[in-house]
């Protein structure tokens, strides 16, 4: 079983950025897609982007194109999120995952996930 841990959340203004770190360890996960989620209170945990195994093709919602990216390292076992451009309604807990299944395409689906990180909390001011 894969062990996940983000960190790089943080307090920033609107338009400021972060960059997210998920280190995996126990089990390397070559071969899974892994995925960025959030959570804000009260709400459901929602997609934001997920990365193929090889790292070679991306799916973003559509309310972070073109201001998050995702990258992987599988030789070091960590998947990034670089977040810029910030807002407000990007605040919440941000969770990384392994998808359940080796070797499938990239979704959206958090049943479709699992080996869920701790999560790391993004704060975005206005």
């Amino acid at each position: 079983q894969v062990q996940l841990v983000e960190s790089g959340g943080g307090l920033v203004q609107a338009g400021g950025s972060l960059r997210l770190s998920c280190a995996a360890s126990g089990r390397t996960f070559s071969g899974y897609n892994m995925g960025w989620f959030r959570q804000a209170p009260g709400k459901e945990r929602e997609f934001v982007v997920c990365i193929s195994w090889r790292g070679t093709t991306t799916y973003y919602a559509d309310s972070v194109k073109g201001r998050f990216t995702i990258s992987r390292d599988n030789a070091k076992n960590t998947v990034y999120l670089q977040m810029n451009n910030l807002k407000p309604e990007d605040t919440a807990v941000y969770y990384c995952a392994r998808k359940v299944l080796p070797y499938t395409n990239c979704d959206s689906a958090v049943d479709h996930y699992n080996s869920w990180g701790q999560g790391t909390q993004v704060t975005v001011s206005s």
